[in-house]
C-alpha cells in the first residue's frame, strides 16, 4: 500500500486583483495560514540576497576548493554585499543614482547592482580624474564614459 502524506495548500489571493494569486504547501496541516504565507515572504529576501551575491560578486563559483576555501569565500560575498548596502544607504538615501530606462519608468527603488555600480563609479572617478590631461576631462564625456564602465562591468 502507498504511503499517502497529506499537505496544507494556502492560496493568497488579492482582494482588489492586482496581483496574481499566489500558492503555498506546507506538511504541517495544522499550520495557521497566515504564518505559512508570512514564511515564505520572509523567504523571498533571502533567496534575492542569495541570488545577488552568486550572479553580481561571484559567489557561485569561487576559486578556493580546498579546506575552508568555499565558506570563506561564501562569507567574504556576504559580508562585500552588506558593505557595499552599509556605504549606498547612507551617502544616497533617497536620490536617484540609477539611468531611468524606458522599459522601468516606474522604477522607485535601486537594486544591488545600482549600488555596486556606484561603488564603481565612485572608485573610478577617484582614479581617472587625477590621471586626466592638464585640461580636466570634459564632465559630460566622463559622466558617460563613467556610467558605461560602471553598470558594464
Amino acid at each position: 500500500m502507498d504511503k499517502v502524506n497529506l499537505v496544507l495548500l494556502v492560496i493568497v489571493r488579492d482582494s482588489e486583483g492586482v496581483m496574481h494569486d499566489d500558492f503555498f504547501f506546507t506538511t504541517d496541516l495544522d499550520a495557521n495560514p497566515g504564518e505559512v504565507a508570512s514564511n515564505y515572504a520572509g523567504r523571498w529576501s533571502i533567496e534575492c540576497v542569495n541570488r545577488e551575491v552568486k550572479q553580481c560578486l561571484g559567489a557561485e563559483d569561487p576559486q578556493c576548493w580546498k579546506r575552508e576555501g568555499p565558506e570563506r569565500a561564501a562569507s567574504l560575498s556576504l559580508w562585500l554585499y552588506a558593505a557595499i548596502w552599509t556605504w549606498y544607504i547612507p551617502t544616497f538615501g533617497t536620490n536617484t543614482t540609477w539611468i531611468p530606462r524606458p522599459w522601468h519608468p516606474k522604477k522607485a527603488t535601486p537594486s544591488f547592482l545600482d549600488a555596486l555600480a556606484m561603488l564603481r563609479r565612485s572608485l573610478w572617478l577617484q582614479r581617472i580624474t587625477p590621471m586626466s590631461a592638464l585640461n580636466p576631462l570634459n564632465p559630460k564625456i566622463l559622466d558617460g564614459l563613467l556610467d558605461v564602465l560602471a553598470t558594464a562591468s
